[in-house]
């Protein structure tokens, strides 16, 4: 009998334990609490450029923010969440991401993404690739299918060939727009730069991600910060996420997006007072922007360049787009 009671109590036990778990998910899962950041490249688009192209930002702007908050309202992940805009954004032409990826000093493209998970900051990154339509999402596969983080050039293009993601020409970034732009100007300015995406589910996890072309008329072989975890990315769901766009050299010696969080966990600053001090007085100007948000849904978007293309959505109703500074 002694027997039979332990047997029905370890029983009992054990629903209770796996009841209390479901209520807890369950619970997480009405929370209703989300928050999403995107932007589209800090840098140099003027206020007097033909209405239509403007109109053709802020419509792929509000388009990818309508995905994000979609998965994110319907209980989604922020892993896919940022996923999937990026996606969105690497199919754009309009953005220096996949397909609308800038020119190399030889007329190539190479392209560099990352990604990072706050809940145990997991990570994954691309450098240098050339036939990989969508480096997000090899990176997201580096992250959960292999134990290391980065992969470059070569390596990292056999990667996505053995995972299947989908691959391209690297003549399917070549928009002939953009290559006379290149041939006329060798300029290492263009009116879209980087893409990045960081967002909280309703779990509380926060998720950070960034996709690139890099810099126009770079040199064959240059990385900039936006695959490099810490410099262009950085997730901690104990402090916030953040995904950085501009002059990659500067934002990899000041570790921005890590330092970030590291303002607020060691010294107690908020999400402001810590993307402040990196933007506005650690960067010089005109050298870029992040966009960020914390573990309670506070977010920020400061940059110090003319103008960044950016975006917020929340679960308070928030739904907003803007591309130069509103002050």
């Amino acid at each position: 009998m002694y027997r039979l009671n332990q047997i029905i109590f370890s029983i009992l036990f054990f629903l209770l334990f796996v009841l209390q778990i479901d209520s807890n998910l369950y619970a997480q899962q009405l929370s209703g609490k989300y928050t999403i950041v995107i932007h589209g490249g800090a840098g140099y688009f003027p206020k007097d450029s033909p209405e239509e192209l403007k109109q053709q930002y802020i419509s792929s702007l509000t388009e990818a923010l309508n995905i994000g908050k979609k998965i994110l309202a319907n209980g989604g992940t922020s892993l896919d969440a940022v996923e999937k805009v990026i996606n969105y954004l690497e199919n754009n032409f309009l953005f220096n991401a996949g397909k609308g990826a800038v020119f190399t000093s030889e007329g190539k493209h190479e392209l560099d993404a990352s990604i990072m998970q706050g809940k145990d900051l997991s990570s994954g990154a691309v450098t240098g690739v050339t036939i990989i339509k969508n480096p997000i999402s090899l990176s997201r596969l580096v992250m959960e299918k292999t134990d290391h983080i980065l992969f470059a050039g070569k390596g990292a293009d056999d990667l996505g060939i053995q995972f299947g993601v989908d691959v391209v020409p690297n003549s399917y970034f070549h928009d002939s727009t953009q290559y006379q732009k290149w041939l006329n100007s060798r300029l290492p300015k263009q009116q879209g730069e980087t893409v990045g995406c960081v967002a909280l589910d309703q779990y509380g996890n926060i998720t950070a991600g960034t996709s690139t072309g890099g810099r126009q008329n770079k040199m064959p072989g240059r990385v900039g910060d936006s695959p490099l975890i810490n410099a262009g990315t950085y997730a901690n769901n104990n402090t916030c996420g953040v995904s950085a766009t501009g002059w990659g050299e500067l934002f990899i010696k000041n570790t921005v997006a890590f330092n970030i969080s590291a303002l607020m966990e060691y010294k107690g600053y908020t999400l402001k007072q810590a993307c402040d001090e990196m933007i506005y007085k650690r960067l010089p100007e005109e050298s870029g922007g992040i966009v960020a948000l914390d573990k309670d849904g506070n977010y920020e978007m400061p940059f110090n360049t003319i103008s960044m293309m950016r975006a917020v959505a929340n679960s308070k109703g928030e739904f907003k787009i803007e591309i130069w500074n509103n002050n």
